[in-house]
């Protein structure tokens, strides 16, 4: 074999040109990522001079460095160069990969003979090349005897001098042949590319459902005689989870659950001056009880956040935490440690504030003093709530903290504890939330929350569903290092789209949501459709963060007023196929109707987890204010079809069924703004 693995000084490139690999974020600095059993297209460019055929393999190594996977790859855009392979990693940890072109002699070989052979040109010479080549191939090391034997009978009639050309020809290109090579090819001038990280997490790093509520509104109690509340706890709080697993959640996302400060506290709906009684806002951390590492005594104590965590497991469920790295002037950090403030030029502590949003109650934390210090500090408190059970963390604005902060401490938590995800709250500008993902957030808050419209849906999808190496909109993709995490609404955002949308918004947000990405997740209360804004801002009246809100999810889920059903049908849907469960290959479909929306995953078996195709259609009406009706045209190949085929078409959520071809006619409104499709091959 003509091979070569070591690059000649002055010819950078190696004989073959391996270029614009992927999936490598920004040139190898980061790893990109995986979950255990996505499939992952490794793509690049490889060509070479003249005219000679040139073909590529994707190769995955294991962590422990040896291969795992060698596909040929297939040109994705003939004319350009460009290459694919899907490889499906089985394990946790850091993987590589690399792409290897090469000569194709023998597709060489059978290009020139078959226009050749035909034309009666050099015939001879040409069937006796191929000869000569498929007994070189059949001599090669490695290839199992009944390989050997159809390239040696191939041989046998490609030098049969009594049968017609093209009987010998086709001797030399059958397709058992064919196949024979493509278990193993003949290659010359293989020529490597830089080899590449893959860093392969557990797969609630990617595919999960979180459900978020406070924990001392479960169970609060009000007095009438003393007109004060009393708080839930942490075991009033574990009366929750049944419910929360029985809607198919897998993560109970817990506000923070430390000590609340007293100074400057917020009464409810932001008030400056509290009634007596108030609880103040939970991020609003730190009093003489403690701080980050400490919990409210209200809620109870570290034998009853255990019990808690005890009971979720019981139930199937993680246990995420609020981490909010700040402080209420009663912190014991801002005695013990100043320096970790900014103090201003009139000698007051610096609070917070996100104009014209003011946060009095609480004090950011400056890195800049003494960033060792913090680093440690932090590093404690995380590895002490793991130590009690919390496998996630829903970090709070973590645009506001260096971002080689985050880069040190979730490798160091990651080192100790890899099973642990860090989850991104920051809704801030796209330099920033891309780069706390390449870092090491496992997953990010998006923009979804104020995507509305068809084109604003189909725009950021493809966006985040695309590798770096798809640009659209004059940006790369994001999928090969950014985990979208889509929340329809939170405890303190309630877009206008929800304000006035009604129930029939909640619906339709949740099925996109819920479809569009692999993670997805609600704020307790989404199923009551709490709808009412605080004037003059774009979050919910009698804010949950300023106050005690016990629900009435029984009441209204008996009066057949709660989403509660709806949600747990989508979550349902969602385990059940695992086209949801992964961020790539969503596509869209054109309608008659910019109102509605359609679009499609389609799972080949081939890299279905299951063995088995899955393809799920989703038609959503994004007017909750109207009826629509329209054609929804269906790419057909998208689906894995001819455009001729037809199939049944079973909507999950009403268990109602029709047969669908190209042209799909649907009416969507409000009892029923969407229909969620698994494709029955007919």
């Amino acid at each position: 074999m003509k091979q070569q693995t070591t690059r000649p000084v002055g010819s950078p490139l190696g004989r073959i040109p391996v270029l614009e690999v992927g999936p490598v974020v920004d040139c190898g600095r980061w790893p990109a990522k995986a979950v255990v059993g996505e499939a992952i297209p490794i793509t690049a460019t490889v060509f070479r001079e003249g005219h000679d055929a040139v073909a590529a393999t994707a190769v995955l190594l294991d962590p422990d460095g040896g291969v795992h996977t060698a596909v040929r790859m297939a040109e994705t855009a003939p004319g350009l160069d460009r290459y694919e392979a899907w490889v499906v990693p089985d394990a946790e940890g850091d993987w590589s990969f690399r792409v290897e072109g090469w000569g194709d002699p023998y597709g060489t070989w059978e290009h020139d003979a078959v226009i050749k052979v035909e034309a009666d040109v050099d015939t001879e010479l040409m069937l006796m090349e191929g000869a000569l080549l498929l007994e070189r191939a059949a001599g090669e090391t490695g290839r199992s005897q009944d390989d050997v034997r159809i390239l040696r009978d191939a041989v046998q009639g490609l030098r049969d001098e009594t049968r017609p050309p093209q009987a010998r020809l086709a001797a030399g290109t059958s397709a058992a042949v064919h196949a024979a090579l493509a278990r193993q090819p003949v290659r010359d001038f293989v020529t490597p590319s830089a080899t590449y990280t893959l860093r392969v997490q557990r797969e609630l790093a990617l595919f999960g459902s979180w459900y978020e509520f406070f924990p001392r509104s479960v169970g609060a109690r009000y007095n009438e005689a003393t007109g004060r509340w009393t708080s839930g706890t942490l075991r009033t709080a574990a009366e929750a989870l049944p419910r929360i697993a029985e809607m198919g959640f897998d993560v109970a996302y817990l506000t923070p659950v430390h000590p609340i400060g007293e100074t400057n506290r917020k009464g409810r709906n932001n008030t400056l001056v509290p009634e007596p009684g108030d609880p103040g806002s939970p991020y609003a951390i730190g009093s003489a009880e403690g701080g980050h590492d400490a919990i409210h005594p209200d809620l109870g104590t570290f034998e009853d956040f255990d019990y808690f965590v005890s009971r979720a497991k019981e139930l199937g469920l993680e246990v995420a935490l609020d981490l909010a790295l700040q402080a209420s002037p009663d912190h014991p950090w801002v005695k013990e440690h100043p320096e970790w403030f900014t103090t201003r030029a009139d000698g007051t502590v610096a609070y917070a504030e996100n104009p014209p949003k003011k946060y009095q109650d609480i004090y950011p934390v400056n890195f800049d003093n003494d960033p060792e210090g913090i680093y440690r500090e932090v590093l404690r408190i995380l590895l002490k709530w793991i130590d009690h059970g919390v496998t996630a963390f829903r970090v709070d604005n973590p645009h506001t903290k260096p971002v080689e902060f985050w880069e040190w401490l979730i490798a160091e938590v990651n080192r100790r504890h890899p099973e642990v995800i860090f989850l991104s709250e920051a809704f801030t500008r796209p330099a920033m939330m891309r780069t706390l993902a390449k870092v090491g957030f496992h997953q990010s808050y998006t923009y979804f929350t104020w995507r509305n419209t068809a084109e604003e849906l189909r725009d950021y999808l493809t966006e985040l569903s695309t590798g770096s190496d798809v640009v659209t909109g004059g940006k790369p993709g994001t999928a090969d290092y950014m985990r979208p995490s889509f929340w329809p609404t939170t405890h303190d955002i309630l877009t206008p789209a929800m304000q006035f949308g009604g129930p029939t918004a909640f619906a339709l947000r949740a099925v996109l949501a819920a479809t569009m990405s692999p993670t997805w997740g609600i704020y307790s209360g989404y199923e009551l459709v709490e709808n009412v804004a605080r004037p003059g801002v774009e979050e919910q009246i009698d804010n949950e963060k300023y106050e005690f809100k016990p629900r009435h999810f029984d009441a209204a889920l008996e009066s057949g007023h709660s989403l509660q059903p709806l949600l747990t049908k989508l979550n349902r849907i969602r385990r059940a196929h695992p086209a949801l469960q992964r961020l790539r290959g969503i596509r869209f479909h054109p309608t008659d109707d910019p109102a509605v929306l359609a679009y499609s995953k389609h799972l080949p078996a081939r890299l279905s987890p299951t063995g088995h195709e899955d393809t799920v259609i989703c038609v959503v009406n994004l007017d909750p204010h109207s009826m629509r009706e329209t054609i929804v045209h269906l790419q057909m190949p998208e689906l894995g079809m001819g455009w001729q085929e037809g199939f049944v078409a079973h909507d999950m959520l009403t268990e109602q069924s029709w047969q669908w071809s190209e042209h799909a006619y649907v009416r969507l409104g409000f009892e029923t703004p969407a229909h969620v499709v698994h494709v029955r091959r007919a």
